[in-house]
Protein backbone atom coordinates (compact mmCIF):
# COMPACT_ATOMS: atom_id res chain seq x y z
CA UNK A 1 0.00 0.00 0.00
CA UNK A 2 1.19 3.13 -0.71
CA UNK A 3 0.55 6.74 0.81
CA UNK A 4 -1.73 7.95 -1.69
CA UNK A 5 -4.24 5.13 -1.49
CA UNK A 6 -3.97 4.82 2.39
CA UNK A 7 -7.63 6.13 3.65
CA UNK A 8 -8.29 7.36 7.06
CA UNK A 9 -8.81 5.10 9.88
CA UNK A 10 -10.62 6.31 12.74
CA UNK A 11 -10.18 5.86 17.13
CA UNK A 12 -11.96 7.27 19.49
CA UNK A 13 -10.51 9.54 22.19
CA UNK A 14 -12.45 11.36 24.58
CA UNK A 15 -15.80 10.57 22.99
CA UNK A 16 -14.42 11.44 19.75
CA UNK A 17 -13.95 10.04 16.64
CA UNK A 18 -10.61 10.77 15.60
CA UNK A 19 -8.53 10.40 11.94
CA UNK A 20 -5.29 9.06 11.16
CA UNK A 21 -2.99 7.01 8.80
CA UNK A 22 -0.57 4.39 9.48
CA UNK A 23 2.09 3.15 7.03
CA UNK A 24 4.49 0.17 7.43
CA UNK A 25 3.62 -1.39 10.61
CA UNK A 26 6.09 -3.97 12.16
CA UNK A 27 8.87 -2.16 10.13
CA UNK A 28 10.49 -0.35 13.31
CA UNK A 29 10.65 -0.86 17.05
CA UNK A 30 9.03 2.60 17.59
CA UNK A 31 6.55 4.31 15.53
CA UNK A 32 7.72 7.65 13.85
CA UNK A 33 4.53 10.22 14.99
CA UNK A 34 4.60 12.65 12.41
CA UNK A 35 2.83 16.33 13.02
CA UNK A 36 2.02 18.39 9.86
CA UNK A 37 1.73 22.46 9.79
CA UNK A 38 -0.66 24.67 10.04
CA UNK A 39 -4.25 24.20 7.63
CA UNK A 40 -3.11 21.06 7.08
CA UNK A 41 -4.81 17.73 6.77
CA UNK A 42 -3.24 13.89 6.39
CA UNK A 43 -3.75 14.64 2.46
CA UNK A 44 -0.52 17.29 3.04
CA UNK A 45 1.92 15.08 3.37
CA UNK A 46 4.31 14.66 0.73
CA UNK A 47 3.28 10.77 -0.19
CA UNK A 48 6.88 10.17 -2.13
CA UNK A 49 8.65 11.55 1.19
CA UNK A 50 6.27 9.20 3.47
CA UNK A 51 6.73 5.78 0.94
CA UNK A 52 10.47 6.28 1.18
CA UNK A 53 9.98 6.45 5.11
CA UNK A 54 7.82 3.79 5.19
CA UNK A 55 10.28 0.94 3.63
CA UNK A 56 12.21 0.91 7.22
CA UNK A 57 10.24 2.56 9.60
CA UNK A 58 6.49 2.21 11.24
CA UNK A 59 4.45 6.00 10.50
CA UNK A 60 1.62 7.08 12.00
CA UNK A 61 0.03 10.58 10.85
CA UNK A 62 -2.97 11.70 12.48
CA UNK A 63 -5.57 15.12 12.29
CA UNK A 64 -5.80 16.88 15.88
CA UNK A 65 -9.28 17.40 16.81
CA UNK A 66 -10.92 19.55 14.74
CA UNK A 67 -8.85 19.40 11.74
CA UNK A 68 -9.57 17.35 8.47
CA UNK A 69 -12.19 14.36 8.82
CA UNK A 70 -11.57 14.86 13.41
CA UNK A 71 -14.28 15.51 15.57
CA UNK A 72 -13.83 18.24 18.07
CA UNK A 73 -12.60 21.51 18.46
CA UNK A 74 -8.83 22.91 17.35
CA UNK A 75 -7.63 23.61 20.82
CA UNK A 76 -7.07 27.31 21.41
CA UNK A 77 -3.13 27.20 22.28
CA UNK A 78 -0.12 25.26 21.25
CA UNK A 79 0.21 22.97 24.67
CA UNK A 80 -3.42 22.04 24.45
CA UNK A 81 -2.76 20.55 21.08
CA UNK A 82 0.18 19.30 22.22
CA UNK A 83 -1.82 18.21 25.34
CA UNK A 84 -4.48 16.47 22.72
CA UNK A 85 -1.84 14.56 20.53
CA UNK A 86 -0.51 13.13 23.34
CA UNK A 87 -4.05 11.63 23.99
CA UNK A 88 -4.13 10.13 20.56
CA UNK A 89 -0.86 8.50 21.00
CA UNK A 90 -1.56 6.52 23.78
CA UNK A 91 -4.92 5.65 23.09
CA UNK A 92 -2.86 4.15 19.93
CA UNK A 93 -1.15 1.90 22.51
CA UNK A 94 1.90 3.69 22.39
CA UNK A 95 4.50 4.73 25.37
CA UNK A 96 7.36 5.85 23.39
CA UNK A 97 7.60 6.98 19.98
CA UNK A 98 9.99 8.39 17.61
CA UNK A 99 8.41 12.19 16.76
CA UNK A 100 8.48 14.34 13.57
CA UNK A 101 7.08 17.79 14.00
CA UNK A 102 6.74 20.26 10.81
CA UNK A 103 6.07 23.75 11.36
CA UNK A 104 3.35 24.55 13.57
CA UNK A 105 3.56 20.28 14.03
CA UNK A 106 7.08 21.39 15.26
CA UNK A 107 5.92 24.02 17.85
CA UNK A 108 3.18 20.94 19.28
CA UNK A 109 6.09 18.49 19.26
CA UNK A 110 7.75 21.13 21.61
CA UNK A 111 5.11 21.16 23.85
CA UNK A 112 4.81 16.88 24.00
CA UNK A 113 8.52 17.29 25.19
CA UNK A 114 7.74 19.81 27.72
CA UNK A 115 4.34 18.11 28.82
CA UNK A 116 5.47 14.13 28.68
CA UNK A 117 9.07 13.97 27.59
CA UNK A 118 9.33 9.90 28.44
CA UNK A 119 7.03 9.45 25.80
CA UNK A 120 9.71 10.71 23.16
CA UNK A 121 12.78 9.23 22.45
CA UNK A 122 14.15 10.67 19.34
CA UNK A 123 12.80 14.22 18.04
CA UNK A 124 13.20 15.49 14.40
CA UNK A 125 11.96 19.62 14.04
CA UNK A 126 11.67 20.59 10.57
CA UNK A 127 11.09 24.15 8.96
CA UNK A 128 10.25 24.95 13.04
CA UNK A 129 11.32 26.99 15.21
CA UNK A 130 11.51 27.67 19.57
CA UNK A 131 9.16 29.54 21.79
CA UNK A 132 9.50 33.00 20.92
CA UNK A 133 11.45 32.57 18.27
CA UNK A 134 12.25 34.72 15.35
CA UNK A 135 9.11 36.22 13.43
CA UNK A 136 7.28 33.07 14.90
CA UNK A 137 4.47 35.91 16.05
CA UNK A 138 4.94 36.95 12.43
CA UNK A 139 3.65 33.76 10.88
CA UNK A 140 -0.26 34.88 10.56
CA UNK A 141 0.12 37.80 8.44
CA UNK A 142 2.88 36.00 6.21
CA UNK A 143 -0.58 33.79 5.69
CA UNK A 144 -2.24 36.11 4.53
CA UNK A 145 0.29 38.20 2.64
CA UNK A 146 1.06 34.50 1.03
CA UNK A 147 -2.78 33.74 0.37
CA UNK A 148 -3.25 36.55 -1.20
CA UNK A 149 -0.25 36.71 -4.19
CA UNK A 150 -1.70 33.02 -4.94
CA UNK A 151 -5.09 33.46 -4.79
CA UNK A 152 -4.12 36.70 -7.37
CA UNK A 153 -2.14 34.38 -9.27
CA UNK A 154 -5.02 31.59 -9.24
CA UNK A 155 -1.85 28.95 -7.40
CA UNK A 156 -1.82 26.72 -4.66
CA UNK A 157 -0.84 29.23 -1.38
CA UNK A 158 1.50 26.81 -0.60
CA UNK A 159 3.39 27.68 -4.01
CA UNK A 160 4.54 30.49 -2.12
CA UNK A 161 4.44 29.80 1.80
CA UNK A 162 6.70 26.35 1.15
CA UNK A 163 8.97 26.98 -1.92
CA UNK A 164 11.49 30.01 -3.00
CA UNK A 165 9.14 32.37 -5.08
CA UNK A 166 12.18 32.11 -7.99
CA UNK A 167 11.52 29.75 -11.51
CA UNK A 168 13.57 26.62 -9.87
CA UNK A 169 10.94 27.60 -6.57
CA UNK A 170 7.58 27.18 -8.72
CA UNK A 171 9.26 23.95 -10.70
CA UNK A 172 10.04 22.67 -7.09
CA UNK A 173 6.42 23.39 -5.90
CA UNK A 174 5.02 22.07 -9.09
CA UNK A 175 6.42 18.52 -8.51
CA UNK A 176 5.25 18.04 -4.91
CA UNK A 177 1.59 19.57 -5.10
CA UNK A 178 1.65 17.38 -8.30
CA UNK A 179 2.74 14.32 -6.07
CA UNK A 180 -0.35 15.49 -3.58
CA UNK A 181 -2.98 15.91 -6.13
CA UNK A 182 -2.74 12.14 -7.34
CA UNK A 183 -4.88 11.49 -4.26
CA UNK A 184 -8.47 9.92 -5.50
CA UNK A 185 -11.62 11.25 -3.66
CA UNK A 186 -12.16 7.86 -2.28
CA UNK A 187 -8.69 8.25 -0.07
CA UNK A 188 -9.31 11.86 0.85
CA UNK A 189 -9.55 13.52 3.92
CA UNK A 190 -12.13 16.31 4.95
CA UNK A 191 -10.71 19.44 3.85
CA UNK A 192 -9.58 21.74 6.71
CA UNK A 193 -12.68 24.65 7.78
CA UNK A 194 -12.30 28.11 8.14
CA UNK A 195 -12.81 28.50 12.27
CA UNK A 196 -10.29 26.03 12.74
CA UNK A 197 -7.44 27.96 10.61
CA UNK A 198 -8.20 31.05 12.52
CA UNK A 199 -8.06 29.27 15.48
CA UNK A 200 -4.84 27.52 14.91
CA UNK A 201 -3.37 31.22 13.70
CA UNK A 202 -3.74 32.74 16.70
CA UNK A 203 -2.78 29.68 18.92
CA UNK A 204 0.76 30.18 16.58
CA UNK A 205 0.53 34.33 17.21
CA UNK A 206 0.17 33.90 21.19
CA UNK A 207 3.07 31.08 21.43
CA UNK A 208 5.61 33.06 18.98
CA UNK A 209 4.71 36.09 21.36
CA UNK A 210 6.04 33.73 24.59
CA UNK A 211 9.23 34.22 26.17
CA UNK A 212 12.04 31.87 25.08
CA UNK A 213 13.51 29.36 27.33
CA UNK A 214 17.36 27.84 27.29
CA UNK A 215 15.12 25.09 25.72
CA UNK A 216 17.35 22.74 28.37
CA UNK A 217 14.12 20.56 28.59
CA UNK A 218 14.73 18.84 25.35
CA UNK A 219 17.44 15.74 26.57
CA UNK A 220 16.43 13.96 23.53
CA UNK A 221 19.07 12.99 20.48
CA UNK A 222 16.95 15.78 18.31
CA UNK A 223 17.33 16.04 14.13
CA UNK A 224 16.62 19.75 12.96
CA UNK A 225 16.23 19.93 9.17
CA UNK A 226 15.09 23.06 7.36
CA UNK A 227 15.97 25.26 3.98
CA UNK A 228 18.21 27.74 3.70
CA UNK A 229 15.99 30.41 2.92
CA UNK A 230 12.80 29.28 5.03
CA UNK A 231 10.51 32.88 4.78
CA UNK A 232 7.38 31.63 6.93
CA UNK A 233 9.65 30.51 9.99
CA UNK A 234 13.14 31.85 9.23
CA UNK A 235 15.93 29.57 8.28
CA UNK A 236 18.14 31.55 11.47
CA UNK A 237 15.51 29.46 14.07
CA UNK A 238 16.92 26.38 12.88
CA UNK A 239 19.92 27.45 14.34
CA UNK A 240 19.25 28.93 17.17
CA UNK A 241 17.50 25.46 18.37
CA UNK A 242 20.33 23.74 17.30
CA UNK A 243 22.91 25.75 19.47
CA UNK A 244 20.01 25.41 22.45
CA UNK A 245 19.04 21.75 22.07
CA UNK A 246 22.75 19.73 23.44
CA UNK A 247 21.97 16.88 21.60
CA UNK A 248 21.15 18.11 18.22
CA UNK A 249 22.60 17.82 14.84
CA UNK A 250 21.39 20.10 11.89
CA UNK A 251 20.97 19.79 8.12
CA UNK A 252 20.50 22.41 6.00
CA UNK A 253 19.31 21.92 2.40
CA UNK A 254 20.57 24.54 -0.15
CA UNK A 255 18.02 26.50 -2.66
CA UNK A 256 14.88 25.64 -0.47
CA UNK A 257 12.33 26.84 1.65
CA UNK A 258 9.68 25.56 4.41
CA UNK A 259 9.15 22.69 2.24
CA UNK A 260 13.01 21.39 2.31
CA UNK A 261 11.41 17.78 3.48
CA UNK A 262 9.27 17.47 0.70
CA UNK A 263 11.92 19.22 -2.15
CA UNK A 264 14.76 16.77 -0.64
CA UNK A 265 12.51 13.74 0.15
CA UNK A 266 14.95 11.38 -1.34
CA UNK A 267 18.21 12.68 0.84
CA UNK A 268 15.56 13.62 3.83
CA UNK A 269 14.36 10.38 4.34
CA UNK A 270 17.88 8.59 4.25
CA UNK A 271 19.31 10.95 6.74
CA UNK A 272 16.15 10.48 9.01
CA UNK A 273 16.31 6.97 8.89
CA UNK A 274 20.03 6.72 9.71
CA UNK A 275 19.13 9.41 12.60
CA UNK A 276 16.47 7.12 13.74
CA UNK A 277 18.49 4.02 13.64
CA UNK A 278 21.40 5.15 15.06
Amino acid sequence: MTYITSKNQYITVAGQQIAYRELGKGKSKLPLVMLVHLAATLDNWDPKLLDLLAEKEHIIVLDLPGVGASQGKVAPTIPGMAEQAIAIIKALGHEKINLLGLSMGGFIAQEIVRLDSPLVNRLILAGTGPRGGVEVDKVTGKTFRYMLKAGLERVDPKRYIFYNHDEAGRLEAEKVLGRMGQRKAEYADKAMEVPGFLTQLKAIKGWGREPQDNMAFITQPTLIVNGDKDMQVPTENSYIMHEKIKNSQLIIYQNAGHGSIFQYAEEFSKELVAFLEE
